[in-house]
């Protein structure tokens, strides 16, 4: 049975986080141990007993700063590397994991050399009866990538297809992948980086599969509400760094000619006072991709 190490970051959300301990306290996989970093929240976290989980193995790491999520999983990664690990997944504290999900995860995982990564049908917390993720596509011409099956029916009958990426949400990745292409990159500082590894391990020439068959439930934006200013400005920097990386050059210049309208808009719209932080958001997001800003939102306009 491989070594998994699951890595969760703790972020100023210490119930979500004892909650899905608590749902992996249940997991019918044997071999598994947790890595859980708190990311500098404002207030630390207490060091867990062993009564409380008993079935648990859980090493506990406190950082004085918040290091972003692929810096924090990064981390937990180079740990998870020099304690063994086969596999190491990935999995956000806000989300309720199935008793069967990793079993199925690493079965899958296990039946081909070439599959690199995996993922779980990850559903509403709140709606468990809708589809939150159900693989990720990358559209090129709208500079985002989108959840396939979003908000549909749960799907009960299991299947297993290959998707361009799979959410940081929860991420199964083999060893020797992470080996050959390297660790989460870290200029994004959030959003996208998933996005980033997964294109990177396909173009490495491993496959990435959605197993529908595994299933966890998320709070889907507990932490950060999408739709806020700082959500659209990592969406809008981030997707034009993934761009510049992996599209080709009709698309390049395609995108080019879509974010000088998009900034031009923006600027119109900043001139009527319509929405004024969401467009301040974007035209950061814009002018810091141009500028080579990378990592944490500091607000620079």
């Amino acid at each position: 049975m491989p070594k998994v190490f699951i890595i969760i970051l703790n972020w100023n959300g210490w119930s979500d986080t004892l909650e899905c301990l608590a749902s992996l306290n249940k997991v019918d996989y044997d071999n598994f141990e947790i890595i859980l970093i708190d990311n500098g929240s404002k207030e630390k976290p207490p060091i867990i007993e062993r009564e409380e989980f008993a079935n648990l193995k859980i090493n506990q790491i406190f950082n004085e700063a918040n290091l972003g999520f692929s810096g924090g999983n990064n981390q937990g990664i180079k740990i998870a590397l020099e304690k063994g690990a086969d596999y190491v997944l990935l999995l956000n504290n806000d989300t309720i994991v199935a008793n069967d999900f990793l079993g199925k995860l690493v079965n899958q995982a296990e039946k081909d050399k070439e599959i690199g990564i995996v993922g779980p049908q990850m559903l509403f917390y709140e709606a468990p009866e809708l589809i939150w993720f159900g693989g990720g596509r990358f559209n090129w011409l709208k500079n985002r990538g989108t959840h396939e099956m979003y908000k549909m029916p749960v799907q009960t009958k299991e299947f297993i297809k290959e998707v361009d990426y799979i959410t940081g949400c929860c991420l199964l990745v083999k060893k020797e992948v992470i080996e050959k292409i390297g660790l989460m990159p870290e200029d994004y500082f959030l959003y996208y980086e998933d996005a980033d590894w997964c294109l990177r391990a396909k173009r490495a020439g491993y496959k990435i599969l959605y197993v529908s068959g595994s299933k966890i439930w998320h709070k889907v934006s507990v932490g950060l509400k999408e739709g806020s200013p700082v959500f659209t400005y990592y969406h809008i920097r981030n997707g034009l760094v993934l761009a510049k990386k992996y599209s080709g050059l009709i698309k390049k210049l395609f995108l080019s000619i879509f974010v000088g309208f998009l900034y031009i808009k923006q600027i119109i719209k900043l001139f009527l006072g319509i929405n004024k932080k969401q467009t301040e958001a974007i035209l950061s997001g814009i002018e810091d991709f141009y500028l080579n800003k990378m990592g944490k939102y500091e607000n620079w306009r």
